[in-house]
């Protein structure tokens, strides 16, 4: 029978391994495509945690499995995260993993690698414990979210790498269990014109002057999108705009511009295209409209090109799952989580959005100060989460 005080008394007498392992990644810079050096401090904790398997996947994921049962589940954090963008904002070194207040600070703290380590130790605790009958558990480590969320749970289905029947993403939820969140997409709008000398402008059609419509056009497209109750509304926003032309004293030939689009429940990759295809013909604008592509390397050197679609996804509020994680964590935490959602993008759009594998959430720290300077994490959340992770599976396998 599972014994939640033994567990958390295991997973407390681990505290100071655990946040120190923490710093010890974040002192590693790991931005997307360069994981290398943190993915292998990873495996080593892995391996000294006393993991069964500890193996690398092409694109560069170190996935341990602790449990050799016939039933698979895993947990997920991504390793790579976004750079200092002004270092003189940060009141500490962003790599150093500084302990104050109850917190953990530095990039990647809580985004995410807070979860990680909770979710290795959590691995750990399992096998000390005995929690793994009739489950093996995969502990991913995962590249590339950053720059293109989901490409690297995209690879492991596709490839057919591990099939879970569930994942549990560690991404920051201030340990609420986050049950979807909106999906994304990149759109681009190109727009055509003629370049000529700037001292004749006449002669030209300034490719410029031709998007101004069309950003009011997307600027009022966004008031019109649908609504969901639980997810919330569909968003688009202008994030980029840029130009050719031969000179900066020439007519540009084209412009172009980005739009960062939210889907919200309904919304799909070609619904979003029509609706911004409409407003722009509305509006009398030509344009070309287009998703991206991306085809940047991993840290191994693959390339493994993604459509920069990424759908919504949702688990159902009544899923087993779910209340296997209930369970375990009022047993170690003696309280009831609250359910919520995500507002940003995780790699459950691949999971669940791309491959229809069910997935929630549960993770340290608020998701409000990713990417922020003075990153930070709170350090009693980060072992409240082992818990939790380390009483979940023997509560998921006697729910079915």
């Amino acid at each position: 029978m599972t014994d939640p005080a033994r567990i958390r008394k295991a997973v407390e007498s681990r505290r100071d391994q655990i946040i120190g392992f923490l710093r010890d990644i974040i002192a590693i810079p790991s931005p997307s495509g360069k994981e290398q050096a943190v993915i292998e401090r990873i495996a080593q904790e892995m391996r000294t945690a006393g993991f069964d398997e500890v193996r690398f996947d092409a694109l560069g994921n170190v996935l341990g499995r602790v449990g050799d049962g016939p039933r698979v589940m895993a947990f997920d954090a991504h390793v790579d995260t976004v750079g200092i963008s002004d270092p003189g904002a940060w009141d500490c070194d962003p790599y150093r993993g500084k302990v104050e207040g109850g917190m953990v600070f530095g990039r990647g703290a809580v985004d995410q690698k807070a979860g990680m380590a909770a979710m290795v130790h959590a691995g750990a605790v399992m096998k000390e414990l005995g929690l793994l009958d009739g489950v093996q558990v995969w502990m991913v480590g995962s590249v590339m979210e950053e720059d293109c969320d989901g490409l690297c749970w995209h690879h492991i289905l596709q490839e057919k790498t591990l099939r879970p029947e569930l994942v549990i993403s560690t991404e920051p939820t201030s340990l609420r269990l986050n049950r979807g969140q909106r999906g994304r997409m990149e759109i681009r709008v190109r727009v055509k014109g003629k370049s000529c000398h700037g001292s004749m402008p006449h002669l030209g059609d300034n490719a410029i002057y031709k998007i101004a419509p069309a950003i009011t056009a997307i600027e009022q497209l966004n008031l019109q999108l649908a609504d969901d109750e639980f997810l919330g509304k569909g968003t688009c926003t202008i994030s980029w705009i840029g130009c050719r032309t031969p000179s900066l004293c020439a007519v540009p030939d084209e412009a172009e511009f980005h739009i960062d689009r939210r889907l919200t429940v309904g919304e799909t990759r070609e619904s979003a295209l029509g609706e911004v295809e409409a407003a722009l013909s509305a509006a009398g604008i030509e344009a070309e409209v287009f998703t991206l592509t991306y085809e940047e390397k991993a840290w191994t050197g693959l390339v493994y090109p993604m459509d920069k679609y990424y759908p919504t996804w949702v688990l159902p509020p009544d899923h087993s799952s779910l209340a296997a994680a209930r369970k375990a964590y009022y047993g170690v935490l003696g309280r009831e989580p609250e359910t919520s959602r995500w507002n940003f993008s995780t790699n459950g759009v691949s999971i669940m959005g791309l491959h229809g594998v069910p997935c929630f959430g549960l993770g340290p720290g608020p998701e409000e100060v990713a990417h922020t300077a003075n990153e930070h994490v709170p350090a009693d959340q980060v072992i409240e989460a082992c818990a939790v992770y380390a009483a979940f599976p023997p509560e998921w396998v006697k729910i079915g």
